[in-house]
């Protein structure tokens, strides 16, 4: 039988503030259309914490529902933002730093690119769309997804400093607590 793994104290307090970090992150760039760092994030805490990255993901999410009210364009991030994670726990552990750099950031770009495409499901049964009002929805949508793109191309130049500041706060987590 597989042990269960159980958060310690130290990491719900850490894995709270790291959602918390991420919806005011969110919050913070909101005037810009499509831009936060949001899949940045989602891609640092699955790197850094790798399965438990999931849950300050989680609890962006539940912020995200607590501070909405729970509308109904929220109900994709449910299911993109562990998409994210997912895929980044698939991306190769061990390339050298510049391959790490480039495959992170085509991942993040990708999923910005991606985003319209991945909430139009949604869209469609919300909606009651057809596959060609489908498709027309992620085409008129399309300059956000660009600029959605392009705003996580900027973030993903941030994976590596945040990585290394969580890593290192991770090590000397005995000298805290």
């Amino acid at each position: 039988m597989r042990a269960r793994t159980r958060l310690t104290v130290r990491e719900i307090t850490v894995f709270a503030m790291l959602g918390a970090v991420m919806f005011a992150g969110k919050k913070l760039v909101e005037w810009i259309p499509n831009v936060h760092p949001a899949t940045m994030l989602t891609m640092v805490y699955a790197l850094a914490y790798r399965k438990k990255g999931i849950v300050p993901v989680v609890v962006y999410l539940v912020l995200e529902t607590v501070f909405t009210g729970g509308i109904t364009w929220l109900v994709p991030y449910y299911y993109i933002f562990p998409l994210i994670w997912l895929c980044t726990l698939l991306l190769p552990q061990n390339l050298p730093r510049w391959g790490a750099q480039l495959c992170y950031t085509l991942t993040c770009t990708l999923f910005g690119l991606l985003f319209g495409v991945l909430y139009a499901p949604w869209q469609a049964i919300l909606f009651g769309l057809s596959f060609e009002k489908t498709l027309a929805w992620i085409a008129a949508g399309f300059a956000f997804d660009v600029t959605h793109a392009l705003g996580n191309f900027a973030a993903s130049f941030l994976i590596f400093p945040i990585l290394n500041l969580l890593r290192k706060i991770n090590q000397n987590k005995s000298a805290v607590g």
